[in-house]
């Protein structure tokens, strides 16, 4: 069973970075594919990103292109998000989530909470002054 664990959240002024990042265990790293999604109060669940199981495909959603990146380090089991030039709009909760492919894939899943299996328990990103 896929454990995913989120860190790298916190308080940050606008125009400020920050990265996320999210360990991954209990399956095959190198064969799943990789999303972030946010969450604010009141708001459904809103993809940002993913990237394919070999790390050469990505994805954004347009509301983070060009200030977000995904990333991935398969040797260690990781995935991150440098999210730069955040503004209020962008304070949420932060998840990271999975889907398993039979094997290396360059297929990135579309930013649909339902195209991924496994989820971690989300990290707090607040974007205030």
């Amino acid at each position: 069973q896929l454990q995913l664990v989120e860190s790298g959240g916190g308080l940050v002024q606008p125009g400020g970075s920050l990265r996320l990042s999210c360990v991954v265990s209990g399956g095959t790293f190198n064969y799943l594919a990789l999303g972030w999604f946010r969450q604010a109060p009141g708001k459904e669940r809103e993809g940002l990103s993913a990237i394919s199981s070999t790390g050469g495909h990505t994805n954004y959603a347009e509301s983070v292109q060009g200030r977000f990146a995904m990333s991935r380090d398969n040797g260690q089991n990781t995935v991150y998000l440098q999210m730069n030039d955040l503004n209020p709009d962008d304070t949420a909760v932060y998840y990271c989530a999975a889907r398993p492919f039979g094997g290396l894939s360059e297929i990135v899943p579309r930013l649909r909470p339902a195209d991924f299996g496994s989820w971690g328990q989300g990290t707090q990103v607040t974007v205030s002054s």
